[in-house]
């Protein structure tokens, strides 16, 4: 009877893999920034579409660890357009009641970015609709690591589930239960290791900067038409 439910509803957290930004702007003979530009525009409409929808998580993967690799004129403007976003999201955050978070190693990114993080994520707490949750710097192998550190570092000698689970970056976050990757990729890409144990996946060929409230509600769909077990009967 739980998983019956559970396979109609609407998904209580849901978390988005943003692929295709590099594509979508190569496909157009745009320069890379363009992509991201256009992916940041996917990103607002996909906030409401969540919001719309009942979903009361969201997190989006939005830099990862691996991506430092990246040239580094890309990493200054994808940094520079996190700093406009941020200030875009704390202005219209209370009027859309969305909360902010962010998980992920807070170094090394940049001085200017975390301070517009630490605002955001202070002036939006006492909001009670939506939260966004954006992985940040974010590596889930990292994320395990970090809190099998922290666990070493109180003389934890054996440790539980409920262990590692209270000492990662947002322990309060739920488990999604539904996981979007966009773009035709079909891989985890170090995303939410540990919290997708019985997560379902919704693989798109779609473009991120391509990605509508239309595409959104498809994935929902598709989620609710599953039956979830949980590994019973």
């Amino acid at each position: 009877m739980m998983s019956d439910n559970l396979s109609k509803s609407t998904p209580r957290h849901v978390a988005i893999i943003m692929d295709g930004n590099g594509r979508w702007a190569k496909e157009r003979r745009l320069p890379r920034s363009a992509g991201h530009n256009a992916g940041a525009k996917a990103v607002e409409r996909t906030l409401k579409a969540a919001q719309k929808a009942g979903v009361k998580f969201l997190t989006l993967y939005a830099f990862s660890t691996e991506n430092w690799i990246r040239p580094q004129e890309e990493i200054d403007g994808l940094m520079k357009l996190l700093e406009q976003t941020l200030d875009r999201y704390t202005k219209d955050a209370a009027k859309n009641n969305i909360r902010l978070w962010v998980s992920g190693e807070r170094e090394p990114l940049p001085a200017g970015v975390l301070k517009k993080i630490d605002y955001a994520v202070s002036a939006t707490a006492q909001n009670t609709g939506l939260t966004l949750n954006l992985a940040l710097n974010y590596g889930a192998r990292q994320e395990i690591t970090h809190a099998v550190n922290a666990l070493i570092a109180e003389g934890k000698t054996n440790v539980t589930i409920q262990d590692i689970q209270a000492r990662l970056y947002q322990p309060d976050l739920p488990d999604p239960e539904l996981i979007i990757r966009t773009s035709g990729e079909e891989r985890l890409s170090n995303f939410l290791l540990w919290q997708a144990a019985y997560s379902e996946f919704y693989f798109t060929s779609v473009l991120w900067p391509d990605f509508t409230e239309e595409e959104f509600n498809k994935a929902l769909d598709a989620y609710r038409a599953r039956t979830r077990r949980f590994g019973g009967l």
